[in-house]
């Protein structure tokens, strides 16, 4: 199985007709790893792939009634929340084997809206038949309240972050989180395409987009990185690392 530089497993997803949790090279990811066949044939058979999702287009939009939580198969989604007065925030970026929609299990219905950054796809797992399913199989309902305590811990992080976090401390910290994360899908950790512009960077870390890009050229200055539009190559991840935590 080849890679390319977006991170994403080339050919993963490229025969939509000949898919399924049983050789999907992201089920480790977003199911628990001690399945047994059976069980795997259990979950393969209530999950719905969802057609290709076009730059831009929604997978679901705020306010919709809660049905399903999805895993990303390709490419990128970013989440959005709009505040009262209509200004966008974005409140997440998920990457291929990353579970989303699950803030809509609180009030019955999707808290954001969920947007293809660029050209994805994702699979549908209907809530109620996820729920009547884990309680055959334990080790799923409990891989699924943890990636829920993932999400409570990955948002008081970014708390944290936004409100005591310097510039630098906050981008450095984003690319760590996709170097970490791209690693677990066994790809480059030191070099990747940004599926997210630096303006939905700065919409999320809380920082203008000329902020953004003063950042990434100092860190390019101090030879913590390498930078080409997107493309980003990170040369002493360990520097990256102390400036993140400092």
């Amino acid at each position: 199985m080849r890679t390319d530089h977006s991170g994403v497993l080339a050919g993963s997803c490229e025969n939509e007709k000949h898919i399924n949790c049983n050789n999907c090279r992201l089920s480790n990811l977003c199911l628990p790893l001690n399945l047994e066949l059976s069980q795997l044939d259990q979950v393969n058979a209530l999950v719905e792939r969802n057609k290709t999702l076009h730059k831009g287009e929604y997978l679901y939009r705020a306010g919709d009634v809660f049905s399903a939580i999805f895993a990303v198969r390709s490419g990128c989604i970013k989440t959005v929340h709009l505040s009262e007065d209509g200004e966008e925030q974005i409140t997440g970026f998920y990457l291929p084997g990353e579970i989303l929609g699950i803030d809509g299990l609180h009030e019955d219905k999707y808290n954001n809206s969920a947007i293809a950054l660029e050209t994805s796809a994702a699979c549908q797992l209907p809530f109620n038949k996820l729920e009547n399913l884990s309680q055959s199989i334990p080790s799923l309902q409990r891989h699924y309240f943890q990636i829920m305590s993932r999400e409570i811990i990955s948002e008081q992080k970014l708390i944290a972050l936004l409100s005591k976090g310097s510039a630098e401390q906050r981008i450095t910290s984003l690319l760590l989180s996709i170097s970490s994360r791209n690693q677990r899908r066994q790809l480059s950790a030191t070099e990747f395409m940004l599926p997210m512009s630096r303006t939905d960077m700065g919409n999320y870390l809380g920082l203008t987009v000329e902020t953004v890009s003063r950042v990434f050229s100092r860190l390019q200055k101090d030879a913590l990185i390498k930078s080409e539009r997107r493309m980003v190559q990170i040369l002493d991840i360990h520097k990256l690392t102390q400036l993140a935590n400092s």
